[in-house]
Formats: C-alpha cells, sequence, structure tokens
C-alpha cells in the first residue's frame, strides 16, 4: 500500500523509518512545511515528495499518518476523512476538548476509520496486563499505580504550547488505565510543584505531578508523573487485586537501583528515551495501522477513546489549579 506521512518532526520522521520496514507498505508520500525535512526523507526512504496535504490527498494514497503539529491537526483529519482516505493520528485530537468534540462529530457516520496514537496499548507488556485483568486472573483490582517519569524536561517552546503535563504526559497514563482495567474514572484529586526547570513554572505548568483516580468501580489508581529523573525514562505499571499483582515495567533495563543488601536488580542499561522503551510498541501500533487501512480490524484506539483520556487531563488540571476533588461530569458539562 501507499502511505502518505503529513509532518516529518522528531515523531513523524520515526514513523517513517517504522514504515518503510513494514512488508504491507510499498512505498511512501511525505509532505513537510519544512522543504528539507521532506527532502531528506525521500532521500532515505525513496519517499515521493508532496508540496502540500492537498496535494497528498488527491496522489492516491491508502492512508495518511499525522505527525504535524497538535493546531493542524482538527483540519488535517477532517480533510483526509472528506477525501475518504483512513487517518493514523498523533495525539491529542486537537488543543481543545471542543474542538476533538467537534471532530469526532464530524467524523462520526463517515465510515472513514480513524486510528490515534496511543503506543503503550501495543507494548507487549501492557497487553499482557490487560489480557490477565480480562482473564480474571487478579480477581477484583482494588489499587492500580501508573508512572511515566521523563529523564529530562522538554524544552521552553514545547512545554509553553504543550497544555500543561497532564495533557502532553499523563494522557498516556490516563488512556492506559482505561484500556487494561475496562473502567472508566469517575472523579481525580491531583496535586503538583516546582522544583526544576524555571521555564516550566513560568508556563504556568507543574514538572511533577501526582494524580488520585476513582474508577466507576471504586478501584484508586494512583498516576505519578515528572519532567526530572536522571536515572532514566520510567514507565511501569502495577496492578492490584484480591486473588493476585502484576507489574508492566518490571525488567532489567527498569531505572531504579535498588539498596538492598546483595540485591542485583536490575542491572541492564536503563531506558533514556521513549522511541528506546517503545519502539517495538510504535511497530506494532504502525502495522495495526495498515490493517486498518486494509479493512481488516476496526481502529485500535478511536477518536472517542483519546477524548476520554483528555477529558481525565481536563479533570486534573482543575483539580491542580483549584486544590480540590474534581469529577469527570464536571468537566464534561462545562
Amino acid at each position: 500500500m501507499r502511505i502518505a506521512i503529513l509532518g516529518l518532526g522528531r515523531i513523524g520522521a520515526f514513523h517513517a523509518e517504522t514504515l518503510f520496514g513494514l512488508d504491507a507498505v510499498e512505498s511512501l508520500v511525505v509532505a513537510d512545511p519544512f522543504a528539507e525535512a521532506a527532502k531528506a526523507a525521500a532521500e532515505r526512504f525513496g519517499a515521493e515528495v508532496a508540496d502540500s496535504p492537498e496535494a497528498v490527498l488527491a496522489s492516491g494514497v491508502d492512508g495518511v499518518v499525522i505527525a504535524a503539529a497538535t493546531d493542524a491537526h482538527p483540519g488535517l483529519v477532517l480533510a483526509a476523512v472528506e477525501a475518504g482516505v483512513p487517518v493514523f493520528c498523533e495525539k491529542p485530537v486537537a488543543r481543545t476538548m471542543r474542538e476533538g468534540v467537534a471532530v469526532l462529530e464530524a467524523v462520526e457516520g463517515t465510515g472513514v476509520p480513524v486510528q490515534i496514537g496511543y503506543n503503550r496499548r501495543f507494548d507487549a507488556g501492557f497487553a499482557a496486563a490487560r489480557a490477565a485483568v480480562r482473564a480474571g486472573e487478579l480477581g477484583a483490582l482494588h489499587t492500580v499505580r501508573s508512572t511515566t517519569l521523563d529523564p529530562a524536561p522538554p524544552p521552553a517552546a514545547y512545554v509553553a504550547a504543550s497544555g500543561g503535563i497532564f495533557r502532553d504526559c499523563s494522557v498516556h497514563d490516563f488512556d492506559i488505565i482505561r484500556w487494561v482495567t475496562g473502567r472508566e474514572v469517575a472523579e481525580v484529586y491531583a496535586a503538583g510543584g516546582n522544583r526544576g526547570a524555571d521555564h516550566i513554572a513560568a508556563a504556568g505548568d507543574a514538572d511533577t505531578t501526582g494524580a488520585l483516580l476513582t474508577l466507576d468501580d471504586g478501584t484508586l489508581a494512583v498516576v505519578s508523573n515528572s519532567r526530572h529523573n536522571a536515572r532514566g525514562y520510567d514507565v511501569r505499571m502495577e496492578l492490584h487485586g484480591f486473588r493476585d499483582s502484576i507489574a508492566v515495567g518490571l525488567e532489567d533495563k527498569l531505572p531504579l537501583r535498588s539498596v538492598e543488601p546483595g540485591a542485583t536488580f536490575p542491572s541492564g542499561t536503563p531506558h533514556d528515551f521513549f522511541m528506546d522503551r517503545f519502539a517495538a510498541a510504535y511497530r506494532a501500533e504502525l502495522t495495526a495501522f495498515t490493517e486498518v487501512v486494509a479493512g481488516t480490524r476496526p481502529s485500535p484506539c478511536t477518536i472517542g477513546d483519546a477524548l476520554e483520556a483528555g477529558w481525565i487531563a481536563e479533570a486534573c488540571t482543575l483539580s491542580l489549579r483549584e486544590h480540590r476533588p474534581v469529577t469527570l461530569a464536571e468537566v464534561r458539562a462545562g
């Protein structure tokens, strides 16, 4: 099949490399406002260069991958759907929930599949955890812990435009909690602080946060996030039930140092970047998209799924700002 990529920044170039290595993908078409980025991709992957998204969609591609800036996501998704081209779009759907809901309403009923990029759904560990929960191996859950700790903060320009740590980082935890447990979040309470990079506080954001989520069956989920984890990129999940407990990410590259006498675990080189930690998941995610394009499976992460994680982020942002519990019903109504 012939796949287009709109946006060739860090993640777009990474997706181009992944797609180039998939057996199902015969050729690539690329477009980026920066001509040099498109030229580099063309030279490296033998891709065809188009001078605009409109030209891409008019060129007869089978599917389109959107890795452009967030502000461009709604327009590009809707243009692709109008052209009848299946879409893979990096999260978020849009900068605001109102825009995201409008995209969902415009896409519903068109029959054109849209997949949003939440790569943890394709990680082997998280998939095994979901299977264990769904099979009843843990019994009823009582506690979930989800962690995302970045080794270093993003640059000031990214932070200023990200919408905050809950919207650009924690949403991965929120999505995977929903996906693994099969439950919805009813209420949140969030706290945060700034003890690191000055540009994060200057943007009105927190560099370290904690959120307590109450799920709709009473299960408690604790989400920990930070922009500062000098030992490496730490993504983990623990699930504790009345019958058993399991962990995702408890492996030799875990960026923790044990101080227990005689302990040798973990002994591997810690993960230091999300593309390292989730390389296999990204490949599986885009392989799934080729199956969506081929019509052999439905979207494994819909716009509706992405918006649910977004509502949790909205609730946590409000909770942090106002220092109080916030229900999901409240932010939806607002």
